[in-house]
């Protein structure tokens, strides 16, 4: 089978984390210093326990619960606006992710849960990764060359057992193109469902013939 690439293999592992009682300023400061949209909050054991993002902190810097400055009513993000520490600042409960999810499954996640990234836990509740929307979007992003040397080697030689040259790959802005032969007919659709199943791969043309 093809080895679809999953949260583990994209996710971040030198994590940036902060403690509950990490100061606001220090909060601040690390984000800052590292180019980073939010850090984890971890207990003692290493187990996440809430997010703290850019968006906490100018709501804090603005005293506002909204960082456009406009008012609210909702009591947390005005406490938000007060934080000192991550423990108040944070987004707590925190919804984690698994290393062994597909990156389809992690994408509708962040989507349903509206939320810009996921701390990556062990099967012990552990903080091993921090995966985020452009983590996800680069497993998109690949070359042509990427794409069509996945293809041969994996697809066509690999799992079909074709021999090189039987069948000729072009790939163009992700679109891969098909030509050749094949021993059976009924491989066609199988190649196509393969080929579909490449990452960055976006349509797949064949002209294959038995």
């Amino acid at each position: 089978m093809l080895h679809r690439r999953t949260v583990g293999d994209v996710m971040t592992k030198d994590v940036i984390t902060v403690r509950p009682t990490t100061p606001f300023h220090e909060i601040a400061a690390l984000l800052d210093a590292n180019d980073i949209a939010a850090a984890p909050v971890i207990d003692d054991e290493g187990v996440p326990i809430g997010v703290v993002s850019a968006s906490d902190v100018l709501r804090h810097e603005t005293g506002m619960p909204d960082p456009q400055g406009l008012d609210g009513d909702d009591e947390r993000a005005w406490s938000k606006a007060r934080a000192r520490t991550a423990s108040a600042l944070m987004s707590s409960p925190v919804f984690t992710a698994d290393p062994d999810w597909t990156i389809p499954r992690a994408v509708r996640e962040l989507r349903g849960r509206h939320v810009k990234q996921l701390p990556v836990v062990g099967n012990d509740g552990l903080l091993i990764g921090i995966v985020s929307r452009s983590d996800l979007l680069d497993t998109f992003i690949r070359s042509d060359d990427e794409i069509r040397g996945e293809v041969e080697r994996d697809v066509l030689r690999r799992i079909l057992g074709l021999d090189e040259g039987i069948v000729e790959v072009e790939v163009q802005d992700g679109a891969i193109t098909l030509w050749g032969h094949v021993p059976e007919s009924r491989l066609v659709p199988v190649v196509v469902g393969l080929c579909q199943g490449v990452d960055g791969v976006v349509a797949v043309d064949t002209h294959l013939a038995d």
